[in-house]
């Protein structure tokens, strides 16, 4: 969300921010949002000055009473009464002007950084290095799900009648596969100097409202019904909560966090189909990192952030490149994002393994997360990067390690977590 003052000050960045991101039809929310805040700031002055002037008046019938005027006190207080119904009315109309502009404020998109390349959609994203040779072996790799289903692994029909469409039982080898890379993730942030959370699972909305846009809210977000909780879609949406209504001390900053937890996805929309077996699913486990940091750092962080993931499957001998997301595909909130995709022998191409995205203060001001200096309060700046998310990783995982003969390789780093198996047969 935008500092409204700014808006004000700078109505045609905020519009031209909007064309970059090919929303033409929020650009007459701009004015809108400018004319319901002059309203707003008028109502405010005009309540401010009855009620100066009411406790003026109160002094007023005060001394008259003590004179013994009664009648004169008396009129001054139908005055009263008058000023009270008037402030009254003010004070609604303040209220509702507020909860307008709020709500506009929080559909206008957050200005992208400069560096980000203009775009309509993912399809115009900017591959920004490769890491790794893609290698495309010579026998034929087949689906993940028929890899998962040889070893005995992977039970979607069971799933189906269980939960329906979206879910998947893991097995055995698969599932002890899945098990270590989420654990192999855990050790390798905490590596990193990263602090290890499992953060509550459900969250309020209050927090979710403050952590993604509407759009987003009601595309991902599945509800408990009857009470003030959201399933979470991702432990980041925690894991920034953590932090709503804190002034944090600057000293204190930043705060480097690697967090566990299982996420909960609607994925509306029709999905093509590479997106068949487990790549896109309703239910699934993610290790994350965020940072919350000083404004001037973000950028820095941002850069760590995405790296630790291209660092992370290099180790798992997985080629990867990153992405540059372009304006048209930044959700509304974001101020710079680059997707981590991972090479796949079998498509002969690279897919979406993990996302990296910098905030800017949009998540901070939202949830009022601010930070107390020597020079005063700001908001924080916040950032967020999947490390891995399993089972869409496991695909990647299967292809780049499958062998002639069928069985999977395990690298010399997962070993360890996978009991000193060094082949999955």
């Amino acid at each position: 969300m935008l500092d409204l003052k700014f808006v004000r000050e700078n109505p045609d960045i905020v519009k031209q921010n909007i064309r970059n991101k090919f929303q033409d039809a929020k650009l007459p929310l701009v004015d809108e949002v400018i004319a319901l805040d002059a309203q707003n700031r008028a109502a405010q002055q005009e309540a401010d000055e009855l009620r100066a002037n009411r406790n003026k008046i109160s002094k007023q019938i005060g001394a008259l009473m003590a004179q013994g005027k009664k009648e004169e006190a008396e009129e001054i207080k139908k005055q009263v009464t008058m000023n009270s119904e008037k402030l009254a009315s003010l004070e609604e109309k303040e209220t509702e002007l507020q909860e307008k502009i709020k709500n506009i404020m929080m559909t206008i998109p957050n200005i992208i950084d400069p560096s980000v390349p203009i775009g309509k959609d993912d399809s115009e994203n900017v591959e920004i290095q490769k890491y790794g040779d893609p290698v495309v072996p010579d026998f034929e790799i087949p689906y993940h799900t028929d890899i998962m289903e040889k070893f005995q692994g992977l039970d979607l029909d069971s799933a189906r009648r269980v939960a329906g469409n979206g879910f998947y039982y893991l097995m055995g080898d698969i599932a002890r596969l899945h098990s270590a890379v989420i654990s192999y993730a855990r050790d390798f942030m905490i590596g990193r100097g990263f602090t290890y959370c499992v953060p509550p699972f459900m969250i309020r909305s209050d927090v979710v409202t403050g952590v993604m846009s509407f759009a987003e809210m009601d595309a991902m977000m599945y509800k408990i019904e009857g009470e003030d909780l959201y399933l979470i879609g991702t432990s980041e949406h925690s894991m920034i909560g953590k932090f709503i209504d804190q002034i944090i001390p600057e000293e204190n900053l930043p705060y480097t966090l690697t967090s566990y937890s299982p996420c909960f996805r609607k994925e509306k929309g029709a999905h093509g189909l590479e997106e068949r077996g487990v790549y896109r699913i309703h239910q699934f486990e993610k290790q994350e990192m965020i940072v919350v940091c000083k404004p001037e750092e973000s950028m820095m962080w941002y850069d760590k952030l995405w790296q630790n993931t291209v660092d992370l499957f290099r180790s798992l001998d997985i080629p990867v490149r990153t992405l540059e997301c372009c304006s048209g595909d930044l959700a509304d909130l974001k101020v710079k994002s680059c997707d981590v995709e991972a090479w796949s022998p079998r498509q002969k191409k690279y897919f979406e393994v993990g996302s990296c995205s910098n905030l800017g203060d949009a998540q901070a001001r939202r949830l009022k997360i601010r930070v107390n200096s020597k020079d005063g309060k700001y908001f924080a700046h916040t950032l967020n990067n999947t490390v891995v998310a399993p089972p869409r990783m496991l695909i990647a995982f299967l292809e780049n390690n499958l062998q002639a003969d069928g069985s999977v390789k395990i690298p010399e780093s997962l070993q360890p977590y996978m009991g000193g198996l060094k082949e999955i047969k």
